[in-house]
C-alpha cells in the first residue's frame, strides 16, 4: 500500500487551553507535530498537523481495537470517503480522556470536533487495514 498523508485540524476556542486541546489530539493520535495558527482577530486559533506514514495512526489503530469499535469506525470511514480522501471527525472532549467517539462536523460537540483527513491512492484498502470487518 502506498504512503498516506494525514491532516488534522482542531479549533482552539478562546475558552480552551491550547495545551488541553493538544493533549486531546495526542491522546488518540499519538505525539504529533502540532502547529498553532492563531485567528487574525486574536481569539483562539487552530491546531494543525500534517504528517505522512502509517505510523502516524498507530495509536488510533490500537485504540479502535482496544475499544472494539472497528465495525463502527469502518462505517464512518466509508461515509467520509470522497475520491482518494477520507474525512472523519472525533469528539474533542472524549479524545481528551483517551477514548474515541466519532462526531459530526457541526453541532454535535459543543467545543467543535477534531477533523481528520487521510489521503492515499487506495482508500478502500486503507480502511480494510485500519478497521477490518469483524468475522
Amino acid at each position: 500500500m502506498d504512503e498516506i498523508e494525514i491532516r488534522v485540524e482542531v479549533e482552539v476556542n478562546p475558552t480552551e487551553s491550547e495545551e488541553k486541546v493538544r493533549r486531546a489530539v495526542e491522546n488518540v493520535l499519538g505525539p504529533l507535530p502540532l502547529e498553532f495558527k492563531p485567528h487574525p482577530q486574536g481569539e483562539g486559533g487552530i491546531l494543525v498537523v500534517e504528517a505522512k506514514g502509517f505510523e502516524t495512526l498507530s495509536k488510533f489503530y490500537n485504540l479502535l481495537r482496544r475499544e472494539r469499535i472497528c465495525d463502527a469506525a469502518r462505517t464512518i470511514l466509508f461515509e467520509g470517503l470522497i475520491g482518494d480522501t477520507i474525512i472523519f471527525y472525533l469528539n474533542k472532549q472524549v479524545a481528551y480522556v483517551g477514548h474515541i467517539s466519532f462526531s459530526k462536523a457541526f453541532a454535535e460537540s459543543p467545543l467543535g470536533p477534531i477533523k481528520v483527513q487521510v489521503r492515499c491512492s487506495d482508500p478502500r484498502r486503507f480502511i480494510d487495514w485500519l478497521a477490518p470487518k469483524s468475522s
